[in-house]
């Protein structure tokens, strides 16, 4: 019987290629863009019927030329690496999977939080330099326990987020377009206010919302200008949604008291960003679920949506315009 080809586009190192290989559905078979010699690339394209993306971008000569093309498969959740607009054209579905990260992604949110709160890296180099800075840093770190958490964006990466943050004192309040029910909102003891109280109200910042052409630039000069002196900003969702230059002001000036970044406006990131010149920014490589643990989840989740595909045609957590009910957006 001819197996199903599901065509995975990120370099892959070898622990990952087991797990993918071993959790491939019975009747499929994967291969692995990076590992097809680029003479050969265009005819292997026409016999796929499935892609397994991460942050590769699919754009719309790779879909239009992909001729058996049935359906998208994004790991994560973020999807503004898929041309959406030409799959839905060409009648491909593209889906997310926005359970498998959630608690990696939350854990990271902490780990910038307490990073940033307890001057972590600052210590960390001052130490391993023959340096005992005991009393020196004393004055600018904080403790989560007593501080307002506010939240831009409260899906399963927020409320992942809040369940943690709140086991260390902190009060929670959030915005989202879609406000979260009174259960939901009881279980986090969530206050939802507008977008510019959280901004305004909030100690701690966290960003939680994917990027689309609506919240490009979210918080923005305006935004960062309202927040209060000592607040800090998290953001693990993606650079596009916060004016780099705007926050690097700020934080040069002593407007805003520190950041923790993940995600950033360009990727990689240039080694002369003025936003690593700061000692209250704390830099990682969009990394936030980088876990072999959510991995395996991830590449489990996504094969069942991708056997759901071949069996009856309905994925999950679809996304764009065949789903747009389905779409959570936070925009002003």
């Amino acid at each position: 019987m001819t197996q199903k080809l599901i065509m995975y586009f990120e370099p892959v190192i070898q622990e990952y290629k087991e797990i993918l290989e071993k959790n491939t559905p019975k009747g499929f078979k994967m291969c692995y863009w990076e590992e097809i010699p680029e003479n050969e690339r265009q005819k292997k394209l026409t016999e796929v019927e499935y892609f397994l993306v991460v942050s590769s971008v699919v754009d719309k000569k790779l879909i239009e030329n992909a001729h058996n093309l049935r359906h998208i498969q994004r790991t994560g959740i973020g999807y503004d690496n898929i041309d959406i607009k030409t799959a839905n054209k060409c009648g491909i579905t593209v889906s997310n999977f926005p359970t498998g990260n959630s608690v990696a992604a939350a854990e990271h949110a902490i780990l910038l939080i307490l990073a940033v709160y307890r001057n972590l890296i600052n210590i960390n180099n001052d130490t391993k330099e023959g340096k005992w800075p005991l009393w020196k840093y004393r004055t600018k770190s904080y403790e989560m326990d007593g501080k307002i958490h506010g939240f831009i964006g409260f899906g399963n990466i927020g409320r992942e987020t809040a369940k943690r943050s709140i086991s260390f004192g902190t009060k929670i309040i959030y915005y989202d377009l879609i406000r979260a029910t009174r259960e939901i909102e009881n279980a986090y003891s969530a206050t939802f206010l507008s977008f510019e109280e959280v901004i305004c109200k909030s100690d701690i910042l966290s960003i939680h919302v994917p990027l689309t052409p609506e919240n490009q630039g979210l918080i923005g000069r305006e935004e960062i200008n309202m927040m209060k002196k000592d607040a800090i900003l998290i953001n693990i969702s993606r650079g596009g949604l916060v004016d780099e230059m705007a926050l690097y002001e700020a934080l040069k000036r002593g407007d805003l008291s520190g950041a923790g970044i993940d995600t950033w406006e360009n990727e990689p990131v240039i080694s002369n960003n003025p936003l690593f010149d700061l000692d209250n920014v704390v830099a990682t490589s969009h990394i936030a679920a980088g876990t072999i643990d959510t991995f395996v989840k991830q590449v489990k989740g996504s094969f069942n949506n991708i056997v759901k595909v071949d069996t009856a045609g309905k994925p999950d957590f679809v996304v764009g315009e065949q789903s747009k009910s389905q779409e959570r957006r936070c925009c002003r």
